[in-house]
């Protein structure tokens, strides 16, 4: 089999359509666009709306930029860790039960904000430089989850 021998499916490839070649064709006359109005006599605009305002002018400016591809992080500083005893685990769920953060599910960044006495194992999504060198010093890990 060649690229000579392709074919469409049968029935799938149909006759372009051919507006406006006389009336023998079916589609003469008002080419198939109806007699009169606005639609009949030129295009309009995507986003036309008759005449009254359109809605672009009708919001207020919204300036700057939303990136939709952003991941939220929920901060949390190295001196709020001071909660929990030594060489304890602290992750998502132990915040959450503590009550630093709301829900256990949420993406969290450590900041390096404040001191931190105890040795922790910390695992969250996201660690700031002063943060990862600030446990570390007080003995304790760090931990990215992904």
């Amino acid at each position: 089999m060649g690229l000579h021998d392709l074919k469409p499916a049968p029935g799938s490839a149909r006759p372009r359509r051919r507006v406006g070649r006389g009336d023998g064709s079916g589609r003469g006359t008002y080419s198939t666009r109806g007699s009169k109005g606005q639609k009949q006599r030129t295009s309009i605009k995507p986003f036309f709306e008759g005449g009254q305002l359109p809605l672009v002018k009708r919001l207020p400016y919204m300036r700057g930029f939303n990136n939709k591809w952003r991941t939220e992080f929920v901060p949390v500083n190295v001196s709020r860790l001071d909660v929990f005893e030594a060489d304890s685990e602290v992750g998502p769920a132990e915040l959450a039960s503590v009550g630093i953060i709301t829900k256990a599910g949420e993406k969290i960044k450590i900041l390096g904000d404040g001191e931190i006495s105890a040795s922790l194992q910390v695992s969250a999504h996201g660690f700031s430089k002063s943060a990862r060198t600030k446990i570390e010093a007080a003995g304790g890990s760090v931990v990215v989850i992904d």
